[in-house]
């Protein structure tokens, strides 16, 4: 495999928009380890090398499991992920796919019965960015390093 460009020298103002995003989800309360889970099973969806081997080895260096790390992708089948956690991953794989069905209803009160609409409008924003990185890290063809 091969990097296509070097996605930053190419335009650096891209890379501060996106920091910028990610400067707001630090600061909007979001728990950082939940944006850890957000953008793996994106990265997931999206099939994200890159990003799912940066965010797996962040999620570890914050304390994350590595059970809950491997199940993410079969979350509905796994105990170990709080009834705040589902809500959020189902919220991550609608609006990664809101092609397919938009976020429904139900989904959004499921949702909104564990967050006020700050924090709801930070995950969309985290979902977001993720789905932003991972395209941009895709396009360019960026991958993980091996180890």
């Amino acid at each position: 495999m091969e990097v296509r460009f070097n996605h930053v020298n190419a335009s650096p103002g891209a890379l501060q928009t996106m920091l910028k995003l990610e400067g707001f989800i630090k600061t909007s309360g979001l728990d950082a380890k939940l944006y850890e889970i957000i953008k793996i099973r994106a990265s997931q969806i999206n099939g994200c090398a890159f990003c799912i081997n940066m965010h797996t080895q962040e999620a570890r260096k914050m304390g994350e499991t590595e059970q809950r790390i491997y199940l993410l992708n079969a979350w509905r089948e796994a105990p170990f992920y709080s009834d705040k956690e589902r809500a959020v991953l189902e919220l991550t794989e609608a609006v990664t796919r809101i092609s397919e069905q938009g976020v429904p209803q139900d989904l959004y009160e499921r949702v909104r019965a564990h967050v006020d609409e700050a924090e709801y409008v930070a995950i969309i924003m985290a979902i977001n960015t993720i789905n932003a990185w991972n395209r941009i890290a895709i396009s360019t063809g960026m991958f993980p390093e091996q180890q």
